[in-house]
């Protein structure tokens, strides 16, 4: 049986949830970060790193990096605040808090797209982008990690040159809105991650995408654990 790696990653972080299900099932953001820091966290970033070249993925650089506990708890809800200021000003994005992080995806249908083999910043991409750079300067202690991603037409040596150009065109218009590049790695993975059918014109589109994660840097988790008294 062929399992794709997305597919992995959905079946890995379902049955390490089943440990803590009852402990999340009535727990907001926050506190499912904790849960999931103190009871999973660490395997699946194991798992996760060592299936993704040690966590470059955006699910690996999440999951990865938890530090669980009432750490962990302190961290999320610094998540919540800032993924709830991201739906706010880009209400286009798909916002996600995983764990002790925030996945941001943006398509041709949520805030951030490029035309047709294109990868220059225009129009309301650059609108959006701007929004989200200004959140990032309201939250100077995230990291930030930038992927490109394309759907399958078209030869993956081409895709994957396409996905660089549009992953560095996002890091390079965050840098120039005065993000600190040291905060930012850009990564860049053509048609090969797939979060969608290919073969539909929806799916496609889908794909075509420009994918974040948002995690706490080492001075927030020092911070956390002096205040959870670690």
């Amino acid at each position: 049986m062929r399992i794709t790696k997305n597919s992995f990653f959905a079946l890995l972080f379902a049955s390490t949830m089943l440990i803590g299900c009852d402990a999340t099932r009535n727990a907001n953001n926050k506190q499912k970060g904790a849960v999931i820091g103190a009871t999973g966290g660490a395997v699946i970033g194991g798992v996760v790193g060592n299936n993704t070249g040690d966590g470059n993925t955006a699910l690996g650089a999440i999951i990865g990096g938890v530090v669980g506990g009432a750490a962990g708890a302190y961290i999320g809800d610094r998540m919540d605040k800032q993924a709830q200021r991201i739906e706010e000003e880009i209400p286009g994005a798909e916002v996600e808090r995983v764990g002790e992080g925030i996945n941001v995806t943006f398509d041709e249908t949520s805030g951030v797209y490029f035309d047709t083999d294109k990868y220059s910043v225009e129009g309301q991409s650059r609108e959006a982008l701007m929004a989200l750079a200004n959140i990032f300067k309201e939250y100077p202690n995230t990291n930030i990690l930038v992927e490109g991603h394309t759907d399958s037409t078209g030869s993956d040596a081409y895709n994957l040159t396409l996905s660089k150009n549009r992953a560095q065109a996002v890091t390079s218009f965050l840098v120039n809105q005065g993000i600190d590049k040291g905060r930012i790695d850009t990564k860049w993975y053509g048609e090969a991650q797939p979060k969608y059918d290919n073969s539909t014109v929806e799916g496609r589109s889908k794909n075509r995408r420009v994918e974040l994660a948002i995690v706490a840097n080492e001075q927030l988790k020092e911070e956390a654990k002096q205040k959870a008294g670690n």
